[in-house]
This record gives structure tokens, sequence and C-alpha cells, in this order.
């Protein structure tokens, strides 16, 4: 059974970083859509925050194709969003009925850890409303979701 391993964290908690230090994360398909705002963004001469709004609905639809034919081929996912409440998860599920889902869980750091990372991500400004909503409204994943296993990276 092919497995989708759904990351799950704010951002700036680790989640991308996590994925680069996993060797056997290269046999996966990575979706992600800030893979595509990035590459956007280079395109027009521009930062991640110039494009992100405009840019964003285009790159949720590149994504999904990406998951289409990843799920057409029985491969393993590995999904890179912040995913960080039941309803944004539940997407990740109805999109892939055939999978075994496997959340990571990456912990917010604490306010001065978080405000550094955020730091070394020039042009790429998250709205501290945004931010706090997303710190505020997540929620925990469980096996009752529908998940295989929960990993805790670190």
């Amino acid at each position: 059974m092919p497995k989708c391993y759904q990351l799950i964290g704010v951002p700036a908690s680790g989640k991308s970083t996590w994925v680069d230090a996993q060797d056997w994360a290269n046999e996966c398909v990575y979706v992600s859509t800030d893979k595509y705002v990035e590459m956007h963004a280079k395109h027009q001469g521009k930062t991640y925050s110039e494009v992100f709004k405009e840019f964003m609905p285009e790159a949720v639809n590149l994504m999904c194709q990406d998951v289409i034919v990843a799920r057409e081929q029985g491969k393993d996912i590995i999904w890179d969003q912040t995913s960080t409440t039941w309803t944004s998860r539940r997407r990740k599920f109805n999109m892939l009925p055939g999978y075994e889902h496997i959340a990571v869980v990456f912990q917010t750091p604490d306010e001065e850890e978080h405000q550094r990372r955020l730091k070394t991500r020039p042009g790429k400004v998250i709205p501290e409303d945004v931010l706090f909503d997303m710190v505020w409204n997540f929620e925990m994943p469980t096996e009752d979701e529908g998940f295989k296993e929960i990993w805790y990276a670190s």
C-alpha cells in the first residue's frame, strides 16, 4: 500500500529541512505549493512574498496535479504543507483514498527561535496575523483522523 507522509507544522518549524535530511525521501514524490511559488517568483524576478497571493491558486492546482500523477503511479508521497488543522488534512485523505497516511509532526519553536528561523528566509514574509492564526489554531493529529502512524520530528 502506498504511503502519504503529511508534514504537519507551522512555517519555519523544520518541515523542508527534515525532508532534506531523510535519505529514503528521495524515493518519494515530494509535493508542495512552495516549490511552485518559489519557481514562479524566480522566473518573474520577484520574491516569494511578492507573488504569493496572486500565484497561490495556480500553485495549488500544479501541486494537485503532482498528487494525481503520483497516485496514478502508486508512488509514496511526502506532502509538505502546514496541514495544521483537521480540515486541511482531511482534503489530503480525500485525494488519496488507497493510501496509508503517516503524520509527521513538527513542534512550533519557542518565539525567539521561531523569529530567528523566519528571518533566515529572505523575501518570504508571512504576515504576523496569519502566523498567529496558524499557531493558535494548530490541531494535533490523531489516529481517529485516519493516520496509521504519527511521528514526531526532532
